[in-house]
């Protein structure tokens, strides 16, 4: 299974040093608010392409006041193979990475290790932004084609050209031909990869043996190719008065309907959405477990937060039963108790703006 073996931060936000030796146990990290538990589990997630859990720029994440650049090097078993991999910004320069010693892009880094996430923020998803529903949309999707981030690099890249002509009120018929033929052929791929993406999350809830809420999830139908390069065309009027391209795969909605009730989402109580959104990450590694041979990493943060102990209980027991390496966090260590010594255990404290971790 895929796992972190050493992971060592260096000026990363409140670590000033930290150095874990590992094995492929879920970690339960517990410590007051502030002391620095979920930089660690940022850490992690950047050993993954984009931007991180946080969605924090480079120059955000150095370590104050020295602000010299940061750096998380890691050791990952995966797959039966070791992998190196480091990723690093020094003074506000744009992030680098680097596997088995030799420079990376990002998403190579996708190849290595699947890695998840469930944070705090994302309690709200169904309530607030379509923004944010498309993230955690892409996140599921490149975890089954890690691709997948090329096509929407691609695709916003060409559709930054085109906003620019729209604003600008340029009329050349031939330039916008040209982008909208990128846009067309990135966003139909866009569209595909996300259909399947959701139709696994589908059957791997289907009769799965689970103590959370099944969530039936919908996007709007895909244009495709031809589709959305007629839709392009023929929305430049409307979009030039808009300044911007309205129409594509980036105005994308994902809507989740609670299953058992027939309630959407965003009316589902704090609770409720909790669960659904625990659910889909449950559901989203037990899909790749049957794809790949070997479920994700997950990441976590303040999981405990809205569920009784037998959620928490149940919860913990679907992670082991997977196989995953799940990096867990909550501000008393008496939220694991009950994955007794099926965990590794760490506490995080932190004194004058430096976080120290323990390994118990």
């Amino acid at each position: 299974m895929p796992a972190i073996t050493g992971l060592t931060l260096s000026h990363f936000r409140s670590h000033k040093l930290a150095r874990l030796d590992l094995d492929d146990r879920p970690l339960a990290i517990s410590g007051p608010n502030g002391a620095g538990k979920t930089n660690i589990l940022e850490a992690v997630s950047l050993l993954s392409p984009g931007r991180g859990m946080r969605r924090a720029g480079a120059d955000e994440i150095a370590r104050k006041p020295e602000a010299l650049g940061w750096k998380v090097a890691a050791s990952v078993d995966s797959m039966g193979h070791q992998h190196e991999l480091e990723t690093w910004s020094e003074a506000a320069s744009p992030r680098q990475v680097r596997i088995d010693g030799k420079s990376a892009t990002q998403v190579a880094l996708g190849r290595i290790a699947r890695i998840l996430w469930l944070v705090p923020a994302m309690d709200r998803l169904w309530l607030e932004g379509a923004e944010g529903r498309r993230r955690f949309l892409d996140r599921m999707t490149m975890s089954f084609e890690p691709d997948h981030a090329e096509a929407v690099l691609s695709y916003e890249k060409a559709m930054r050209e085109r906003n620019r002509l729209l604003k600008d009120h340029v009329h050349d018929d031939a330039w916008y031909r040209a982008l909208e033929d990128q846009m067309a052929l990135s966003g139909a791929a866009i569209e595909a990869n996300r259909d399947k993406a959701l139709t696994r999350i589908a059957l791997a809830q289907a009769g799965a043996q689970t103590a959370f809420p099944v969530a039936d999830l919908e996007i709007e139908p895909a244009l495709g190719h031809e589709g959305l390069r007629a839709a392009l065309a023929d929305g430049r009027p409307r979009d030039m008065q808009a300044g911007r391209s309205l129409v594509g795969p980036h105005r994308t909605d994902l809507m989740a309907i609670y299953s058992a009730k027939g309630v959407a989402a965003r009316q589902c109580s704090t609770g409720e959405q909790k669960a659904l959104l625990i659910s889909l990450i449950l559901a989203n590694a037990r899909a790749l477990s049957e794809d790949i041979g070997a479920p994700p990493i997950l990441l976590l943060d303040e999981v405990a937060a809205h569920l009784d102990a037998d959620r928490r209980s149940a919860l913990y027991d679907e992670i082991v039963a997977l196989g995953a390496q799940a990096w867990m966090t909550g501000t008393g260590v008496e939220l694991f108790e009950s994955l007794g010594p099926r965990a590794t255990y760490l506490s995080v404290t932190e004194e004058n703006g430096v976080s120290a971790v323990i390994q118990h």
